[in-house]
C-alpha cells in the first residue's frame, strides 16, 4: 500500500525522500571586512575556470541506407508515442511535420499536419505554418490549397488573408490577389483591411479602383476618420473639388456625431491650405452654433489659433468671445441657479453688443427661478430683472420693453411673503423719466397696498414733496403711520413737515399722539426732538413739562444732564427793553445767568439724590453725574460754586472680585473700580466702632469667668 506522503511521478518514494537539503546558513560572528577583498569579476572568472567540461552525447553518424531507415523509425516510433499520449498538444505536432519535412518526405509531412489540422482546425498557427512549408519547398498550388482552405474555415483572422495576399502579389499574381482581396472585403473587416486593399491598388496606379474601394469603404464604416482619409486621398491626388465634395458629403452624414469635430476641423484646415480663408471661418462658425458647447474644446482652440493667423483685430475679440461663451455655457449647464456665472455671461455679451444674443441669455437667466420662495435665494436674482431693465432702457432705447420687463418681474415676485422695494422704486423712477406721473404713482401705490415697506413710504413722499403736493404728503404720512404707529422716523418728520410749514400746532399734536404710542421703536429720538422743537419755538415751560413728563417714565442719567443743560441755557431771549440803559441790560442778564444756575443745581440735586436713595446700586452713573456736575459749576465762572459738588464726590477704589466659571466653579480674580460716597464712609466708620466695642465686651465676660 503506497503511503499518503508519496507522489505518483516519483515511484514509491515520498517528497521528504526526494527533497534537496540545503546547509543550514551559519551565523557571521566577525562582521569585519577582510584584509584582502574580492570582486564580483574575480568570483565569475574563477568559476568559469573551475566549471567541468559539459558531457554531450556522441553524435551518431549514419553510414548507410539500412542505419537511415533505422534511425527514422525510431523517430517515428517516438513522435507517435508522444502524440497518442499529448494528442492536443499542437506545438509536438508541429515538431513532428517539421522533422518530415527535414527529412524531405513532403508527402508524410503533409499527412502529419493534415491530422494535426482534424485535431484543432480553429488553429491560425497550423495553417500559417503548414502553408510557410509548402512555399519554402515551392509547392506553390500546394500552398494556394492551404490558404484557400484556411481562410474558408476561418475568415475572420486578418493575418491569413495578409500571408495569402502576400504570396499572390510576390508571384506576380496581381488579378489573384485582387480577387482574395474582393472576396476578403464581402467579410466586411476593419478600417485596416480596407486600407490595405487601398494601398494595394495604389501601388499599381489604380487611383480610380483605388477611389471606388473608398467609396465602398465609407459605407461600411461611416465614421469620421474613414472620411477624413478619403479626403485626404483626394487631396493627395491633387482633386481639389473631389475633396471639399467628400467633406460635404461628410458634414451632411456626420453632423451630429460625437466625433463631428474632427471633422469640422479636418475641413477647415483643408480650405485653410486651399487659400480659402472666409470658408474656413464660415466652417468654423458653423461648427461652433452646432457642436455641444461640452465637446468642442479643440474647435475653440483651433479657431483661436486661425483667426490670430488671417483674422483683423474684430475677427480676434468674436474668437476669444466664442471660447469664454463657450466656457459660460458649459458652467451654467452644469449649474443653471448660479447668477453670478450669468452676470459675467452677460457682461460679455453686452461687450460684444448683439442685441438679439444679449436679450436672449437675458431671458434664459431670468427663466432660472429660485426654487423656495424664501427671500434669500431670490436675492441675487433679482438684480438679473434690474440689469435687464435697466438694459433695455440705457442701451437698448426700447422703453415698451423696459416698463415690460418691471411689470413681468412685479407680477412674478410672491409680495404676500416678500417684497423688494429696489424694484418698485425703479420702476416708478422710469414712468417719472418718461413724464409719466399717473404711472409712477399708481405703481406706488400698489407697492403700498401689497408689500408696504419704509423705503417705499419715504420715496413717495420724497416724490410728492418735491413736486410740491402738500396734502398728498399728509395722506402719505398718514398711510404710514397707520402701517408703522412705532415708528419714530415717521413721527419725527411728519412734525418737521408741519414745521416747516410753520402748522405749530400741527407739529406739537403730532408729538403728543406719537408720545402717547404704546410702543415705539426709539423713543429717545422722537422725545428729543420735541423738545428740540419746543426749545426752537421759545417755549420754555413746555419743555420744562416735556422733561418732567420724560423723568416720569425713565430716571435714565442722560435725561437728566440733558435737562440740567436744557436749564443752564435757557435764557429769555427778550433781553429786556432796549431803550433801557446799558447797565440795566446787563443787570438783568445777570440775573436771568443766576436764576438758570439756580434751575440747573436744582435738577442736579434731584437727580443726586433720586440716585441715592431709590437707586444706589447704580454708584458709576451717580459719579458719572456728579462729574458732569462739576463741570457745569466751573463752566458758570463767578457764579458757579464747585465746593457744593466737591464734598458729594466719591473716591476710587480698587478691589478684587472672584471669577465663576459656567459651571459654577472659581476661575481667578479681576480687577474693577468701586465708588465708596461720603455718608458710605461715615456708616462704614460707625460699623467698625461697633465690631470693636463688642469684642470688648465679649472678651470682659470671658476674664470673669
Amino acid at each position: 500500500m503506497a503511503s499518503k506522503d508519496a507522489d505518483p511521478s516519483l515511484g514509491y518514494l515520498t517528497r521528504k525522500d526526494t527533497e534537496v537539503k540545503l546547509p543550514r546558513p551559519t551565523r557571521v560572528k566577525n562582521k569585519t571586512p577582510a584584509p584582502i577583498q574580492i570582486t564580483a569579476e574575480q568570483i565569475l572568472r574563477e568559476a568559469r575556470e573551475r566549471q567541468e567540461a559539459e558531457i554531450r552525447p556522441p553524435k551518431q553518424k549514419i553510414t548507410d541506407s539500412t542505419e537511415l531507415a533505422e534511425y527514422r523509425l525510431r523517430k517515428r516510433k517516438e513522435f507517435e508515442d508522444l502524440i497518442r499520449r499529448v494528442r492536443w498538444n499542437i506545438s509536438v505536432w508541429i515538431k513532428y511535420a517539421q522533422w518530415e519535412e527535414s527529412q524531405k518526405d513532403f508527402n508524410r509531412a503533409r499527412s502529419v499536419w493534415e491530422r494535426a489540422l482534424e485535431v484543432d482546425y480553429r488553429n491560425h498557427t497550423l495553417w500559417l505554418k503548414y502553408a510557410e512549408v509548402e512555399m519554402k519547398n515551392k509547392f506553390i498550388n500546394h500552398a494556394r490549397n492551404v490558404w484557400d482552405r484556411a481562410v474558408t474555415l476561418l475568415p475572420r483572422v486578418d493575418q491569413l488573408w495578409y500571408k495569402y495576399i502576400h504570396m499572390e502579389e510576390m508571384l506576380g499574381n496581381v488579378a489573384g490577389a485582387r480577387q482574395i482581396f474582393e472576396r476578403w472585403m464581402n467579410w466586411m473587416p476593419d478600417q485596416q483591411g480596407w486600407l490595405s486593399y487601398i494601398k494595394f491598388e495604389l501601388r499599381y496606379n489604380e487611383v480610380e479602383r483605388a477611389r471606388q474601394i473608398y467609396e465602398r469603404f465609407v459605407l461600411c464604416h461611416p465614421k469620421v476618420t474613414a472620411w477624413i482619409r478619403y479626403a485626404k486621398f483626394e487631396m493627395k491626388n491633387g482633386e481639389i473639388d473631389r475633396a471639399r465634395n467628400v467633406y460635404e458629403r461628410a458634414v451632411e452624414k456626420l453632423a451630429d456625431d460625437e466625433e463631428a469635430e474632427q471633422l469640422f476641423v479636418a475641413f477647415a484646415e483643408f480650405e485653410e491650405r486651399c487659400k480659402e480663408t472666409e470658408r474656413a471661418r464660415c466652417i468654423y462658425k458653423f461648427a461652433l452654433d452646432h457642436i455641444p458647447k461640452g465637446s468642442a474644446e479643440d474647435l475653440y482652440r483651433k479657431f483661436v489659433a486661425f483667426e490670430k493667423q488671417y483674422g483683423d483685430k474684430e475677427g480676434i475679440e468674436d474668437a476669444i468671445v466664442g471660447k469664454r461663451r463657450f466656457q459660460y455655457e458649459d458652467e451654467v449647464r452644469k449649474n443653471p441657479m448660479n447668477y453670478d456665472t450669468w452676470f459675467d455671461y452677460i457682461k460679455l455679451e453686452e461687450s460684444v453688443g448683439n442685441k438679439e444674443r444679449i436679450r436672449e441669455v437675458y431671458e434664459r437667466a431670468i427663466a432660472n427661478v429660485p426654487p423656495a420662495e424664501e427671500k434669500r435665494y431670490w436675492q441675487r436674482y433679482i438684480y438679473l430683472w434690474i440689469n435687464y431693465a435697466l438694459y433695455e432702457e440705457l442701451d437698448a432705447g426700447d422703453m415698451e420693453r423696459t416698463r415690460d420687463v418691471y411689470c413681468e418681474c412685479l407680477k412674478l415676485i410672491p409680495h404676500k411673503k416678500f417684497s423688494f422695494a429696489k424694484i418698485w422704486l425703479l420702476a416708478a423712477q422710469f414712468e417719472i423719466r418718461q413724464l409719466n406721473l399717473n404711472g409712477a404713482r399708481q405703481i406706488l401705490g400698489n407697492a403700498i397696498g401689497k408689500a408696504p415697506k419704509d423705503k417705499i413710504f419715504k420715496k413717495y413722499i420724497e416724490i410728492e414733496l418735491q413736486l410740491g403736493n402738500i396734502d398728498r404728503c399728509r395722506k402719505l404720512y398718514e398711510k404710514y403711520l397707520e402701517w408703522s404707529p412705532e415708528n419714530c422716523y415717521a413721527w419725527s418728520k411728519y412734525a418737521e413737515l408741519e414745521r416747516s410749514l410753520d402748522e405749530n400746532d400741527r407739529a406739537r399734536a403730532i408729538f403728543e399722539l406719537a408720545i402717547a404710542q404704546p410702543a415705539l421703536d426709539m423713543p429717545e429720538l422722537l422725545w428729543k426732538a420735541y423738545i428740540d422743537f419746543e426749545i426752537s419755538q421759545g417755549e420754555y415751560e413746555r419743555t420744562r413739562a416735556l422733561y418732567e413728563r420724560l423723568l416720569d417714565r425713565t430716571k435714565h442719567l442722560k435725561v437728566w444732564i440733558s435737562y440740567a443743560k436744557f436749564e443752564a441755557s435757557a435764557m429769555s431771549e427778550d433781553g429786556g427793553n432796549p431803550d433801557s440803559p446799558e447797565d440795566d441790560v446787563q443787570q438783568d442778564l445777570r440775573e436771568q445767568k443766576e436764576q438758570c444756575v439756580l434751575h440747573a443745581r436744582r435738577v442736579f440735586e434731584k437727580a443726586v439724590n433720586y440716585f441715592r436713595m431709590s437707586a444706589p446700586e447704580l454708584k458709576e452713573e451717580r459719579a458719572m453725574l456728579l462729574e458732569e456736575w462739576l463741570n457745569m459749576e466751573s463752566s458758570f465762572g463767578e457764579l458757579g460754586d464747585v465746593s457744593l459738588v466737591q464734598a458729594k464726590l466719591p473716591k476710587k477704589l480698587k478691589k478684587r472680585r472672584q471669577i465663576t466659571s459656567d459651571d459654577g466653579l472659581p476661575s481667578g480674580y479681576e480687577e474693577y473700580i468701586d465708588y465708596l460716597f461720603p455718608e458710605e464712609a461715615q456708616t462704614t466708620n460707625l460699623k467698625i466702632l461697633e465690631a470693636a466695642y463688642k469684642w470688648k465686651k465679649q472678651k470682659i465676660v470671658s476674664d470673669d469667668d
